[in-house]
């Protein structure tokens, strides 16, 4: 018996349907999460890094904030 990727059969095909919907959800919520924590997080650098010692911390912060909106938006 032999099965072929990506064939699925007709009685299994709204479990697959409902599987990938899913999928495509919870995608777009971890896409979604990342930006939201990347905004926090820039918006913390930037307001930690007002002072010279903070800067020390605000600005690596600040720039892990700006490449998690980037992971999410790309």
């Amino acid at each position: 018996m032999t099965t072929q990727k990506g064939h699925i059969a007709w009685y299994l095909w709204p479990f697959a349907a409902l599987w990938k919907l899913l999928a495509i959800i919870v995608e777009m919520t971890g896409r979604f999460v990342a930006m939201v924590l990347g905004f926090v997080l820039i918006l913390a650098g930037g307001l930690v890094s007002l002072t010279i010692v903070g800067a020390l911390v605000g600005i690596p912060l600040a720039i892990i904030g700006l490449l998690l909106v980037l992971r999410g938006i790309f």
